[in-house]
């Protein structure tokens, strides 16, 4: 038997038997179909490099038994040099199909993964925030490239593994009964001495391979956790380095024992096979043999069912799990569907129109929200730990209402909890309101384009995010296209181009995994001067300044001067001496708006804006 054959045999008897009881959904297969129709030419050519090469697998022990009782054993040299010429040629003609059949379905293949790639990609990019607040980013990583590839075997390995198996299998076994019915009766019979042990080493390295699997995931894990910036922090600041490296050692034990027994077990499976199938031919010998000195069968005949005997039990064990290895495709695609198959929750209307006004008022209606439920916006299987909530959310804001003209400051303030950053999410539509209607120039906000009103707001978070790039990498984030002197112009305006043009690689300077090179301050600014290249008409501000000292507030506060000009404003604040100014301020507590004024307004009423800037008066003084 081929290597080829015994490492097909070893991946059917060792695949997962636990897909047979899967149930797919009606029209799966359909769906998957769909998927091929773009490579159907490719496809067609590939399986007739399959069949052709299946029947040059019976061709070759013919010409065997036909060189040797024609032409050795009559002497005729003549046609031996001519059989013997035409088995080195069809060696080769085998050879020039393998290459031209791998290149078929390295295409298919490739197609496949790159389509399906891009789609999951691109649907998951359209996910709501939701979606990400609580999928497990290793599980959605995993669609797209374990699942992915497990759904093109569909297409190469496993359609072509079984009309290959199913093709050679007829011609290999019709062959042999043509040839001596006695010996290919005898050699299925061997069959199960061939199938019985080969299952038994199939289950011991299932479970093995599985318990592998969580364990490397416990180490990917561990790994992941520590290895970044804030990992490494907290690590170096309470963790106990003996500790930590004696939890991943164990487990590196572990996987390193279950590497050796499957190793052993590997070598056990394939020198089992290659016994019997020696045992086998050790027995067609004998019985043939005996055929041969009677005169039942020539000696070329006998040769020739010997080497056809070896290409019988690769593709029977193979076909004989067809169905796991068609189950392990087909639900691969099935759990990529199901990822395809998530609607996302913030969607265009039909007719959305596209906002292109730059002074724009806005006008919160009776806005009310509750945060959605898990099963509207994700997948148990994506999640870390899929358990059903059994408290929802409930009302987060209740009834807020409120203009901010265009042009203008709206501070929103109150204790933590109150849904001050619930209502910034609102307005770029990474959530929709639960009730009522936000609306810009008098226009709900559903009946714009997602894009175009992202592209008219500017948000700066609490925590400035940015991308393991260079600083001009992040800048151009916010405008693709920006020139160097635009970049300069805005990092001049957010008070951080003096460092910049410090760094000796300057705007090419790395930033770190999730901006950690630079200090808090510096992150805030940069992502001020992105802000001002994105030239919103509505600026969205969430705590900007909530974690920085004196020196860096002072400096952002500047920044925010220019950002804020011209530009209609939202401002939440945890610092009520940053929004001191504002054109209004909106007290929040439980999600509703108990307080709205200015601030001498509010001071002077003495409510709980009153108590929450006197408590940080205090504090600061």
């Amino acid at each position: 038997m081929s290597q080829h054959a015994v490492w097909m045999t070893f991946r059917s008897m060792t695949a997962d038997p636990s897909v047979k009881s899967q149930k797919l959904k009606p029209g799966t297969i359909k769906r998957i179909i769909t998927y091929g129709k773009p490579y159907k030419s490719h496809i067609i050519i590939f399986l007739i490099t399959v069949v052709i090469e299946a029947l040059l697998v019976v061709s070759t022990p013919l010409l065997l038994r036909e060189l040797i009782d024609k032409g050795v054993l009559p002497k005729d040299t003549g046609l031996v040099t001519k059989l013997a010429f035409l088995v080195g040629l069809l060696a080769v003609v085998d050879a020039a199909f393998n290459i031209f059949g791998r290149w078929y379905s390295a295409r298919i293949g490739e197609g496949l993964i790159y389509d399906l790639r891009s789609q999951v990609f691109a649907h998951i990019q359209r996910q709501s925030i939701a979606f990400f607040t609580r999928t497990q980013t290793g599980a959605l990583i995993s669609r797209i490239n374990s699942d992915v590839m497990g759904a093109q075997q569909a297409f190469t390995g496993t359609l072509s593994g079984v009309v290959s198996n199913v093709v050679s299998l007829v011609l290999v076994v019709t062959t042999m009964l043509i040839l001596s019915w006695q010996i290919t009766v005898v050699s299925l019979l061997l069959l199960p001495a061939f199938l019985l042990p080969t299952k038994w080493v199939g289950k011991r390295i299932q479970a093995l391979t599985r318990d592998s699997f969580n364990l490397n995931a416990t180490m990917s894990s561990t790994m992941t956790e520590r290895f970044n910036v804030s990992g490494a922090l907290l690590v170096n600041l309470y963790g106990k380095p003996a500790k930590e490296e004696n939890f991943f050692r164990t487990r590196a034990r572990k996987v390193a024992d279950i590497g050796i027994q499957t190793a052993m077990l590997n070598r056990v499976f394939f020198v089992g096979i290659t016994s019997v199938a020696a045992v086998a031919t050790a027995f067609a010998y004998g019985i043939g043999g005996h055929l041969a000195i009677n005169g039942s069968i020539t000696v070329g005949t006998l040769l020739a069912i010997t080497a056809l005997l070896i290409r019988l039990y690769g593709p029977l064990t193979a076909l004989s799990n067809v169905r796991i290895d068609v189950m392990t495709a087909l639900v691969s695609f099935e759990r990529v569907f199901e990822v395809l198959d998530l609607q996302p929750m913030i969607v265009d209307k039909a007719d959305a129109k596209f906002l292109r006004k730059k002074d724009l008022k806005i006008d919160f209606t009776d806005v009310a929200f509750s945060y959605p439920r898990a099963d509207e916006i994700s997948l148990a299987s994506l999640e870390s730990a899929a358990k059903p909530e059994t408290v929802e959310s409930g009302e987060v804001l209740r009834g807020i209402t409120f203009s901010a003209p265009a042009g203008s400051l709206t501070a929103i303030v109150g204790p933590s909890g109150a849904g001050k950053t619930t209502m910034s999410a609102l307005l770029p539509r990474l959530y929709d309101v639960t009730r009522g209607a936000i609306t810009i120039d008098g226009e709900d906000i559903r009946e714009f384009t997602v894009q175009s009103l992202r592209d008219s707001i500017g948000v700066v978070m609490q925590d400035a995010h940015l991308f393991h790039e260079t600083i001009s990498e992040n800048l151009r984030y916010a405008k693709e296209d920006a020139t160097e002197a635009e970049m300069i112009e805005a990092c001049k305006a957010a008070q951080i181009w003096d460092l910049i043009s410090t760094l000796p690689n300057g705007f090419d300077t790395m930033v770190g995994e999730r901006g950690h090179r630079l200090s808090g301050g510096e992150k805030q600014r940069l992502a001020i001067a992105r802000l001002l290249l994105k030239a919103p008409a509505i600026v969205i501000l969430d705590e900007a300044t909530a974690h920085l000292d004196s020196e860096n507030e002072s400096l952002v506060h500047e920044a925010l001067k220019h950002a804020l000009k011209g530009r209609t404003s939202i401002v939440i604040a945890h610092r009520l001496s940053t929004v001191m100014e504002a054109d209004q301020i909106l007290v929040l507590e439980k999600g509703l708006i108990v307080e709205r004024g200015k601030h001498e307004e509010l001071i002077a009423q003495g409510g709980l804006y009153s108590e929450l800037f006197a408590r940080q008066d205090i504090t600061t003084n």
